[in-house]
C-alpha cells in the first residue's frame, strides 16, 4: 500500500525510534511517499527534535538518514498541477504539498491531523487504524 508520510509522522519516529511510528516506516509492507517539501519541515524543527529526543546533532543525522532511505522523496513539479485543487480543498494551508500528492498519487496520507480527517476528498490514516491494517 502506498501513502503520503506528513512531516509529524517523522519527526514522531525520530522523537522515539523504538515507537510504533518508527516500526512502521521501516516496515516493508507499505510505500511511502513524501513531497521534498518535508525536508523543509524537519529541517526547521530539527532543534527541537534533537531536544526531545536526546539525540546528538550526529546521531540524527544518521537516523534521518535511515528513515529517508524509506520514504521516496516527490518533487514538486510532479504533482504541483494538483496544488490548486488541494489548496481548496485541505483545511490546513501547511498540508497541502502532501495533499496534492495524494490526489495525483491516489492514495491515503498517513496523519494524526484531525482536521485532515474531516474532509473526504483524500482518505487519512492514522498510526493506529495503519497498524490494524497490517495485523
Amino acid at each position: 500500500m502506498e501513502l503520503v508520510i506528513d512531516a509529524n509522522e517523522v519527526m514522531s519516529s525520530l522523537i522515539s525510534s523504538s515507537g510504533k511510528t518508527a516500526e512502521i516506516i521501516f516496515s516493508d509492507t507499505l510505500k511511502l511517499l513524501a513531497p521534498e517539501y518535508i525536508l523543509d519541515e524537519i529541517h526547521k524543527h530539527k532543534e527541537e527534535i534533537i531536544k526531545k529526543s536526546g539525540l546528538s546533532k550526529e546521531e540524527l543525522d544518521i537516523l534521518l538518514s535511515l528513515i529517508f532511505s524509506h520514504i521516496e522523496l516527490i518533487p514538486f513539479s510532479q504533482f504541483e498541477n494538483f496544488q490548486e485543487k488541494a489548496s481548496k480543498f485541505c483545511p490546513d494551508p501547511n498540508d497541502t504539498e502532501y495533499f496534492a500528492l495524494a490526489l495525483k498519487i491516489g492514495c491515503p496520507i498517513w496523519s494524526e491531523d484531525k482536521a485532515l480527517k474531516r474532509q473526504d476528498k483524500v482518505k487519512v490514516l492514522t498510526t493506529s487504524e495503519i497498524l490494524n491494517l497490517s495485523n
